[in-house]
C-alpha cells in the first residue's frame, strides 16, 4: 500500500535549481539575404598582354565535317543563294519603318549574314550553308510582316 504525505505550503523546500536566464548577444543591425539563385561564376582574366577584343569572340570550331569536291560545290552555290536572298529581303526593309520584333528580326540576320561569311573565308562550307539558310529564313519572316 502507498501512504501519501501532506505537505504543507511552510514545508516546501526551497528549489535546489537556480533560475537560469539565457542571455542573447547583440542582433546584428543589418539583415543578411538569401540567393534564390546561385551566383554567377568568377572568369579568370586574361593573362596574355595581346589579349584584347579579338580574344572576346570564340574560335571557330577546329571539327568540321569533311565534305566531297561535289558537296563543297553545291554547299557553295547554296550558301551564296542565301546570302543573296537574305540581302535582298533586307533592301526591302530600308528605309520603312520597323517595330521592335522587326529591328530584333533585321539585327539577327546581319549577325547570320557577317558569321555566314566569316565561315566561308574559313572555307568551312557545311557552317556557312547554315547559317546563310538562317539569315535567309529570318529575312523572309521580315519580308513577311512588313
Amino acid at each position: 500500500m502507498i501512504q501519501l504525505q501532506t505537505v504543507t505550503a511552510n514545508e516546501i523546500p526551497e528549489d535546489p535549481i537556480p533560475d537560469l536566464r539565457l542571455e542573447f548577444s547583440a542582433l546584428p543591425s543589418h539583415l543578411m539575404t538569401t540567393r534564390s539563385v546561385p551566383a554567377r561564376p568568377h572568369l579568370p582574366a586574361a593573362t596574355s598582354a595581346g589579349a584584347g577584343a579579338e580574344s572576346e569572340k570564340p574560335e571557330p570550331s577546329l571539327i568540321t565535317p569533311q565534305l566531297s569536291a561535289e558537296e563543297t560545290a553545291a554547299a557553295q552555290q547554296q550558301t551564296n543563294q542565301s546570302l543573296s536572298i537574305a540581302e535582298k529581303n533586307l533592301q526591302s526593309a530600308r528605309g520603312k519603318r520597323l517595330n521592335t520584333t522587326q529591328t530584333d528580326l533585321v539585327s539577327k540576320i546581319r549577325g547570320f549574314l557577317a558569321d555566314a561569311l566569316e565561315a566561308a573565308k574559313v572555307a568551312d562550307w557545311a557552317r556557312a550553308r547554315s547559317l546563310s539558310k538562317k539569315a535567309q529564313v529570318l529575312s523572309e519572316e521580315l519580308v513577311a510582316s512588313l
